[in-house]
């Protein structure tokens, strides 16, 4: 008899959230190599209450009281997602002999802790494996919380073992999610190294994968209802003649009709006029650059990866290419605040009429900006990673207030 595995995406404990076309991809795709021998369910709390037109929508939301790591933080603390009791009675009625929990920020391990506490109380007998950010980035704080199997990194042949059950090629397990919003990855990792992001931890090499399979993923996708897929890349743009560019041609050639988002941002350095033309074409609406400053020195000493010119240029291509939404990231909340120059970046979006989208900065342990971050936060304490309540100690409620008000007034 196949074995019965519960796949969960947990509950969200924050200041903030909000569907950004989020997905667990990771588990999704495990799951897929575990479709012919084992019966899947799928329990997803992050659903939204309902979608725009861009596939974004508002999770249900609770007020509850803040860690007392939090007393100083003026915000309210909430539980977004689905009750609790309606997973519990997913467990009440159908038994289950492995629960496969993905994980995400590293500061959301609360609502990982609660599926992992309901799982205990109602199916002991169940194994609880864990993968994804959270279990990669802090292994050992995601074992405290009482899995079986913590998976750090990729899939490896420990998670196989452990399971005693082959893993085999396969799609993604869409077909378990009744969603209009999917993703999908042409590559894996990135070949930069900005000295803020957690990727080349998570993905040491920046690999391409085969044109055909993410073609079929695709296909696959529209079948099974999804309108809106958002590249889950994190350097879409580089070598593009190896992943972007014949997947997009795949996908004109064969009259494929989806809406494509970009939310890991693009680097600008790598946008010509030829490839914001064929991602207009394909039916990409949604354009986010990773700006993070317009100012040349906090860049170099970041990695380099995007300067002003090159921004400038990268939005005077998309425009005449046709880009119907530009939206431009920038860091709020960085330990070298100082250089970063923020409300300059923000005008030089202004100028160049970009929306501004402020991304607030969380301290990864590893990263090397993380790392500076030890005079101020404990980082063995992954709560002290979220960015709301960094951004506000680092620079002050007001200030992190009017650069908010700033940048939604453009």
């Amino acid at each position: 008899m196949k074995p019965r595995i519960l796949l969960v995406n947990p509950p969200v404990y924050d200041f903030t959230a909000y569907d950004f076309w989020l997905q667990p991809y990771g588990m999704l795709r495990v799951a897929g190599q575990l479709r012919q021998a084992a019966q899947l369910t799928y329990f997803n709390y992050l659903t939204p209450l309902r979608r725009n037109a861009r596939g974004q929508g508002k999770f249900p939301a609770t007020i509850i009281p803040k860690p007392a790591l939090f007393a100083d933080i003026p915000r309210f603390f909430r539980r977004f997602g689905k009750p609790r009791q309606a997973f519990l009675s997913c467990l009440q009625e159908q038994h289950f002999d492995l629960v496969m929990i993905q994980t995400v920020m590293t500061y959301w391990y609360l609502g990982v802790r609660e599926v992992i506490e309901d799982v205990r109380r109602l199916q002991p007998w169940a194994r609880i494996v864990l993968g994804g950010v959270y279990a990669t980035l802090c292994p050992d704080h995601a074992r405290t919380l009482g899995a079986d199997f913590v998976q750090v990194g990729p899939v490896s042949p420990a998670l196989s073992h452990f399971l005693g059950i082959e893993l085999t090629e396969g799609l993604p397990f869409w077909e378990g999610t009744g969603s209009e919003v999917g993703v999908i990855k042409l590559t894996e990792g990135c070949p930069f190294r900005c000295t803020y992001c957690a990727v080349p931890h998570l993905y040491p090499r920046f690999v391409a994968r085969p044109t055909n399979a993410c073609l079929e993923e695709l296909r696959y996708l529209l079948r099974c209802g999804v309108r809106h897929v958002a590249f889950y890349d994190d350097a879409l743009l580089f070598q593009p003649e190896q992943a972007l560019i014949p997947f997009l041609e795949g996908v004109l050639r064969e009259g494929l009709r989806v809406t494509f988002h970009t939310p890991n941002a693009l680097n600008a350095r790598f946008l010509t006029p030829e490839i914001a033309a064929l991602m207009v074409r394909a039916g990409c609406q949604s354009f986010y650059l990773g700006f993070e400053s317009g100012s040349y020195a906090w860049q170099r000493k970041t990695g380099g990866k995007v300067y002003g010119e090159e921004f400038r240029q990268a939005v005077h291509t998309l425009r005449s290419a046709g880009a119907p939404s530009i939206t431009a990231y920038i860091i709020l909340g960085h330990p070298d605040s100082e250089e970063q120059e923020v409300e300059a970046s923000i005008e030089m979006c202004r100028q160049e009429g970009v929306r501004v989208m402020l991304s607030e900065f969380a301290p990864v342990p590893g990263t090397v900006d993380g790392e500076k971050c030890r005079q101020w936060v404990d980082l063995a304490e992954p709560l002290n990673h979220n960015k709301t309540a960094f951004t506000i100690r680092r620079l002050g409620w007001e200030r992190v207030n009017a650069l908010k008000a700033l940048s939604k007034g453009l």
